[in-house]
């Protein structure tokens, strides 16, 4: 039976990788924006880590944390929180001084019709964190949707390609990476700027999104017919890890599985654990927001949790009444509208 506990536990527990890793990363750790999806499963691994590292490394989690939940479940897991709006500049600054930081504070959804708030948070605020933290290592979450829509044919962009963001949405992230970009060239501060392409934590995530469809009968378009992902374990690990791979000047890194996912083959697949058979719809597409993580699977490896087991634990979860959080991620989303 899958539990929030056992799911705790699942996304929390450190890999053997992680924990040499972190005995080389000098310095207390803060995550800026920690009270998202990923943020505090992503602080207490690294908690976690460091104890097992032998290690007396505080972890610091900073968000307006409107969640408390999630609050009492990081200070409970030792790790040291704070309350503050990084968007108010006073208490940015009264913020401690630590060497590894790891922002994740950006906003997606909502942008439609709020496009200022969604620039000022991604592209305003890495200006006053860079600069205020122009001393530490820091890792940037960044995303894939800063490359263009791709033939399948291609396996996916690399590092190497050209930006092409679609919508302001995507736009913006492109001027998040460009700040940091400008400030690590600018302070000599090592930036790791970390392109996720779709996190999986069975509360919610792409796989979530399919199941949700079946069940409910709704039609699931193929016109967008891939995509990537990643085991949430996996990409709050190599966040904690590319703190060693920050440079000066910054580098760029897609962060994402291995494979190139068929929605129609892992709807397939869900349909049959879940027991109702999926519905279709439009026409199958030649290409998709994809990206190619080479360089991830040469600097830290292969994920532990394949996509295979992936779409079998995300049809348990469903089975066994997990929670779902209905925050959908519009993979099949091809004009950069949010």
């Amino acid at each position: 039976m899958w539990t929030e506990e056992k799911l705790n536990q699942l996304l929390t527990s450190p890999s053997d990788a992680l924990v040499e890793d972190m005995k080389k990363i000098g310095g207390d750790i803060m995550v800026l924006g920690a009270g998202g999806k990923m943020g505090p499963t992503l602080c207490l691994l690294a908690k976690n880590a460091a104890v097992q590292a032998g290690k007396n490394q505080k972890i610091y989690a900073v968000s307006r944390f409107s969640d408390r939940e999630s609050r009492k479940l990081l200070q409970k897991g030792g790790v040291t929180t704070i309350a503050a709006n990084l968007q108010n500049l006073e208490e940015l600054r009264a913020l401690p001084e630590i060497k590894n930081i790891i922002f994740m504070a950006g906003k997606k959804f909502g942008t439609d019709g709020a496009e200022c708030q969604t620039w000022g948070m991604n592209s305003v605020l890495p200006v006053f964190v860079a600069e205020r933290f122009k001393a530490s290592r820091i890792v940037a979450f960044s995303t894939g949707n800063i490359y263009p829509i791709v033939p399948l044919s291609t396996g996916g962009c690399t590092e190497r390609d050209r930006p092409g963001p679609v919508g302001e949405y995507a736009m913006s992230c492109l001027a998040r990476e460009r700040t940091f970009e400008y400030y690590s060239e600018r302070n000599n501060t090592p930036v790791f700027l970390f392109r996720l392409n779709f996190s999986i934590a069975l509360r919610y995530g792409v796989l979530c999104d399919i199941a949700q469809k079946i069940l409910s009968e709704t039609p699931i378009s193929v016109a967008t017919p891939c995509f990537n992902c990643i085991w949430q374990g996996t990409a709050n690990e190599i966040a904690i890890r590319a703190l060693l791979h920050a440079v000066s000047p910054a580098v760029k890194m897609n962060v994402t599985g291995p494979e190139t996912a068929s929605v129609r083959e892992v709807a397939n697949r869900l349909g049959a654990l879940l027991g109702k058979k999926p519905v279709f719809e439009g026409a199958e597409g030649t290409d998709a927001y994809l990206n190619n993580a080479m360089d991830c699977m040469e600097t830290f490896g292969y994920p532990s949790v394949p996509l295979g087991t992936m779409i079998r634990w995300q049809a348990e979860w469903i089975r066994d009444g997990g929670k779902i959080l209905g925050k959908p991620t519009h993979f099949e989303e091809r004009k950069g509208s949010y």
